[in-house]
């Protein structure tokens, strides 16, 4: 059985409230709230919240994170020290000298510059970089290696991969369907495109979560709302079960909680989900705050939608969307003015218009379906049995209908394709090609018939294949709604026609075989449904009559306006789409707001967290916590949904917001150091630790908030730290080990363990096959099965050598109810969850993964193959492909060791044994 997606909400001391998919998503979830909090109820909300005598109660406002952000004064340790370059060192050695500390010296440029490579850019430096940074004596060296990888483009490829780890970002819904999100990868792109161009971290914030509004028509505005649903989504929750129901309720209830929590614990390390049921048991957020941050995200929704990526592009389709939307309300207020003149007899024409209409519409018989193809240009083909040899005058294809992804009309009609006649039923003799539409991609006909044919040809079959097939999702069909054979008298001969083909989707009555010749198509039965056309020339008729000379002027020269509208539009480029958090539209099986025109939804404080037991409404705002912002935003009824937003965005990056910037430059110093300043970096509340270097922080944070925000600015003061650049080594210092084991106060830098995605390109790069090509949608190392109910995501039916799977790893498709099992071994982050900071562990199984996984097996290969193109005997190739592991030349006794292994067991095996090395898997 598939493992299905479950997120566990942290509920404080009192348990933990365990969340899933499914219809029984909302009974499971009370039922571990009621157990984990016995106690909680509604009478808990509304008792008053005490303060201690100590200022530790839950509603104190004077916790070390809350407490208003000033710069501290950079303490004096002596002249000539350590610590005189960088502000950072002497916060660091005057924590050293109270506790009886000192640093450890510089380490050497060969692990100097490796350490900084897999810092910035999550590569490994050539033998051919570490040599002249070895030998470049000069006092800029440093710095200027620094500032060369700032530049770099896969800087920003390594950053965003820290980031996609706090806000859970996945490119599958999660939960029991864990469909693709196949146009999820443009918010991952943006995260790598702010990175690189040093985005001020308030613009990088506010983008997030209202792009759209604080920065309308912008490429980054609305692609960075992939940040609000980056999060699992429960399909079935939302697209199978009505709102109205109760598991609809309780399913878009946790979806705006992940909004909530992703937003507040990403930007201010609070955990504010605790306050779901009852007041937080131990920092001051009340429920009702907690429901104000859920009414911020109250009228929106996962879904597709599109976008310009060109700024100009998006100003000029406004422009037309607005004259367009103008034109319609002057031509429907005139409607309306000529229609109620026209009375009784045009309202009773249209309800019989509209019943025919419906009757047709409820002809569920889409058509004939092929199996699912992985690849466009598999061959697909059906064909029809007259019953007897006619002449063949005209053939006609209809296309199918089907909203799946938003296709609609030209629904898996084939690309390229050709039409033949024989008398054989296996088309192996006498095959005569009526229609040959293979030559050049053929424009979608959406459900204009498509006539092949003109001279007469004798044939009893008629075959339609495909020879490139249309795209589904991730995946391609071949489908027709009706095929149509006509004689000599423009008979249709086909109709009830058996039909055979190489393989076929038989779910009655949707798709079928026989739909092929059953005699329908889409639109058909509307444009010639008995009676409909008549009734349609009544209607005019009685508009006409109603209509006076000046409005049939002003209708007229309505519509040549809209038509030049039109075909503006149509002029424009087609637009983007991304996978972000917005008014869904209402189109298919999920409603959404679109219907309601994004009015939000209203939102109750819940009592003990039970959407049955809705209180008093919530007022959109943040939190009362953060003294120097108000915690309530005053919009009211006539407020747009996007207000909200803004108001979020703007007191989340205000400079007044302690929280966000403490909370941002200790995420940087974590993945600098192994460990943050504060330990717990997504929860600077009580229950979290209190920070090592206090003062240190909040210099931090107050120097990147006044000083541009710039994320570059804040990696350069930490880098050229000498607390950053202190040997790893403890030998020797087993009185600093037995004073602070755990390197809590920095007297060296510590050991790290490379990343999952760190070690995969580090093997590509240096196997020579790593594709630094940039952007765009995501490659997959895995097969898809039963795409179209609950995929399964087969990785072992990948294959390691496919050249479109050697991209960096911040490209590569992320899923999240079946992740790969190499990076999961390697301790890749779970999708499912936001990691802060990720395990680091090492297990036999990492060892074994490293040695026998096809990956490596793969690269192994193509390793040697890259030693081999080398001059030199063995010992030589060997000495080549331990520098290019390690960035040194080995030893004697090393090179004997590799060398012994490559003659026994061939040179791969050797590099096998290369990429094994503890030197190769973790930073000094």
């Amino acid at each position: 059985m598939k493992r299905m997606n479950l997120r566990w909400q942290d509920q404080g001391r009192g348990g933990r409230t365990l969340w899933t998919g499914g219809v029984m998503s909302w009974v499971a979830g009370f039922v571990f709230l009621w157990a984990a909090n016995p106690t909680c109820g509604a009478a808990e909300t509304e008792k008053p919240v005490v303060e201690r005598a100590d200022g530790r109660g839950a509603g104190a406002t004077n916790w070390w994170s809350l407490r208003p952000l000033s710069k501290p004064t950079v303490p004096i340790v002596g002249k000539g020290s350590w610590a005189d370059s960088n502000p950072i060192d002497a916060f660091v050695l005057a924590r050293l000298m109270e506790k009886g500390l000192s640093p450890s010296p510089e380490a050497d440029r060969r692990t100097l510059i490796r350490r900084l490579y897999f810092d910035l850019v999550g590569l490994p430096p050539t033998p051919q970089e570490v040599d002249a940074f070895v030998s470049d004596a000069s006092p800029g060296a440093y710095g200027g290696l620094v500032e060369r990888l700032l530049a770099s483009p896969r800087y920003g490829e390594r950053w965003a991969r820290h980031w996609l780890d706090v806000v859970h970002y996945g490119e599958t819904h999660g939960y029991d369907k864990d469909q693709p999100r196949p146009n999820a990868w443009p918010y991952r792109d943006y995260v790598i495109r702010s990175f690189n161009g040093d985005k001020p971290y308030g613009r990088f914030v506010e983008e997030q979560v209202a792009g759209d509004v604080l920065f309308p028509q912008t490429r980054d505005g609305f692609e960075a709302l992939g940040f609000l649903s980056a999060g699992p989504w429960d399909l079935i929750g939302h697209a199978e079960v009505p709102e109205t129901k109760t598991d609809g309720k309780v399913a878009r209830h946790l979806d705006r909680d992940d909004m909530v929590v992703n937003t507040i614990q990403t930007f201010t390390s609070l955990t504010v989900q605790c306050a779901q049921c009852h007041n937080h048991k131990f920092d001051p957020i009340s429920q009702e705050e907690y429901y104000s941050l859920q009414a911020v995200f109250a009228a929106i929704d996962r879904t597709d939608k599109k976008y310009d990526t060109d700024p100009v592009v998006a100003r000029r389709r406004a422009e037309l969307e607005t004259s367009q939307r103008t034109l319609e309300s002057r031509r429907a207020e005139l409607d309306k003015s000529i229609r109620s003149r026209a009375g009784e007899p045009l309202a009773e024409v249209e309800k019989r218009i509209a019943e025919l209409k419906r009757a047709a519409a409820s002809n569920e018989a889409f058509g004939y379906h092929s199996a699912i193809a992985t690849k466009p240009d598999e061959l697909k083909w059906v064909q029809v049995d007259l019953g007897r040899t006619v002449a063949v005058h005209r053939v006609t294809l209809h296309a199918c209908r089907d909203d799946f992804n938003g296709i609609g009309e030209g629904f898996g009609f084939p690309v390229r394709y050709k039409v033949e006649v024989s008398d054989d039923p296996m088309f192996g003799t006498g095959v005569t090609v009526i229609g040959d539409r293979t030559g050049t991609e053929q424009v979608n006909p959406r459900l204009k018939a498509v006539e092949i044919g003109g001279d007469a040809v004798m044939a009893r079959h008629v075959r339609v294949t495909a020879t490139r097939l249309s795209v589904r999702q991730d995946d391609y069909i071949f489908a027709l709604a009706e095929l149509g054979v006509f004689d000599a008298g423009g008979v249709n001969v086909a109709e009830g026609a058996a039909v055979t083909s190489l393989d076929s989707i038989e779910a009655p009555v949707r798709w079928r075989q026989t739909n092929l010749t059953d005699g329908w198509h889409p639109g058909m039965n509307v444009a010639g449904a008995r009676g409909v056309q008549e009734l349609e020339g009544k209607r005019a008729e009685l508009l006409a009559l109603a209509t006076g000379p000046g409005e049939a002027e002003a209708l007229a020269l309505m519509e040549g306006e809209m038509a030049v509208v039109k075909v503006g539009l149509g002029k424009l480029p087609s637009p983007s789409t991304v996978y972000v958090a917005s008014v869904h539209q209402g189109n298919g099986a999920f409603a959404g707001t679109g219907a309601k025109g994004g009015k939000p939804r209203t939102v109750h404080v819940l009592s003990r967290g039970n959407i049955l037991k809705p209180g008093k409404e919530a007022e959109a705002g943040a939190l009362g916590c953060v003294a120097e912002l108000p915690s309530r935003f005053g919009l009211g009824a006539q407020h747009g949904e996007g207000e909200r937003r803004a108001a979020l965005a703007r007191w989340l990056s205000s400079r007044d917001n302690v929280l966000t910037w403490r909370s941002i430059v200790n995420r940087v110093w974590q993945q600098h150091f192994g460990r943050g300043l504060v330990e717990t970096p997504n929860d600077f509340g009580r229950m979290g630790a209190e920070p090592s270097h206090p003062e240190l922080l909040d210099w931090l944070a107050v120097a990147f908030r006044d000083g541009g925000q710039s994320f570059k600015g804040l990696h350069r003061q930490i880098v050229t730290s000498a607390t950053y650049r202190q040997a790893s080594v403890v030998a020797g210092r087993e009185e600093a080990v037995g004073i602070d084991s755990d390197n809590q106060y920095l007297w060296r830098a510590n050991r790290r363990k490379l990343e999952a995605e760190a070690v995969r390109d580090a093997v590509l790069m240096i196997a020579g096959h790593l594709d630094l090509t940039m952007g765009g949608p995501s490659f997959r190392d895995f097969v898809i099965e039963r795409p179209e109910h609950s995929p399964h995501y087969q990785y072992h039916l990948h294959d390691p050598d496919d050249a479109r799977s050697h991209r960096r790893s911040i490209y590569r498709f992320i899923v999240r109810s079946q992740q790969e099992p190499f990076m999961t071994v390697l301790d890749c982050a779970d999708p499912s969850m936001q990691v802060a900071r990720r395990n680091e562990s090492v297990s036999p199984l990492q060892a074994l993964s490293m040695l026998n996984h096809p990956l490596m097996l793969t690269m192994a290969r193509r390793f040697a193959e890259r030693l081999e193109q080398g001059s030199g005997d063995l010992a030589g190739k060997v000495e080549v492909g331990w520098c290019e592991v390690t960035g040194r030349l080995p030893t004697a006794e090393e090179t004997r060791a590799v060398v012994g292994v490559a003659r026994a067991h061939g040179l791969a095996n050797a590099c096998r044994v290369l990429f094994n090395l503890n030197e190769f898997l973790f930073v000094d």
